[in-house]
């Protein structure tokens, strides 16, 4: 659930499930990205991966085990999916081969998608290993589908596992990532920082810097999908 470009690499997804007849016995896959249509795309990279997406449906016969439809606008879709998703004992997988915060993980996890999410960035913070999700190396489908596998086998054999990492993540989203504690933590981080700039009385540029990369990273975002909804 993405646009569709190269670093969100949801056509690196698509070929690790095509490659894997044995994870396509447990689950479907259903993407949420970009154009399904090259000629709906002003985008040269966008052209370029939904080019590959439908020679990676043609080359490993995805049909009947996989659903493409496009980005939604509407936001309720997307919350709507996630639920459904979750009554359906799915899985929320984030593949991206780097993801500053991961805004859509936070949304899975609290919605009770057990969470596979990339190891570089943001999700590497967010998700504890094997307790509220799982990290997955983007760069390397022959070591994340595994662990895919793996959690749907458990799943078989003991129906509580899913229900365990679901509760696990809903847990660690209400303790770490509610709008209540990045306020919190915002202010607290601007009174340490009023308070340095009036013991010191230096003007840093490297720190001006940090601080709209922290911003533009982290809180820009949020913010924008808090003033559309």
């Amino acid at each position: 659930m993405s646009r569709l470009d190269h670093i969100k690499n949801i056509s690196g997804l698509v070929e690790w499930y095509g490659e894997s007849k044995e994870l396509q016995k447990y689950a479907n896959l259903f993407v949420v990205a970009g154009f399904i249509e090259e000629s709906l795309s002003s985008d040269d990279e966008e052209k370029e991966q939904i080019r590959k997406i439908h020679a990676l449906i043609k080359k490993y016969n995805l049909n009947g085990h996989f659903r493409w439809v496009e980005k939604q606008s509407y936001k309720n879709f997307n919350g709507e999916l996630y639920r459904y998703i979750a009554d359906k004992k799915g899985i929320f997988v984030q593949p991206a081969l780097f993801e500053a915060f991961g805004l859509t993980v936070i949304e899975a996890m609290s919605s009770g998608l057990p969470t596979f999410a990339t190891q570089n960035g943001g999700p590497l913070e967010i998700i504890r290993h094997g307790d509220s999700g799982f990290h997955i190396d983007p760069d390397h489908g022959q070591i994340s589908t595994p662990i895919i596998l793996e959690f749907f086998k458990k799943c078989k054999k003991d129906p509580d596992y899913w229900k365990q990492i679901s509760q696990g993540g809903i847990r660690r989203v209400q303790e770490r990532f509610t709008w209540e504690l990045y306020a919190s933590r915002l202010i607290t981080l601007s009174k340490i920082y009023g308070f340095w700039k009036y013991v010191s009385n230096l003007e840093r540029d490297e720190t001006k810097r940090y601080l709209e990369m922290f911003y533009g990273l982290m809180y820009r975002k949020l913010v924008d999908e808090y003033c559309d909804n």
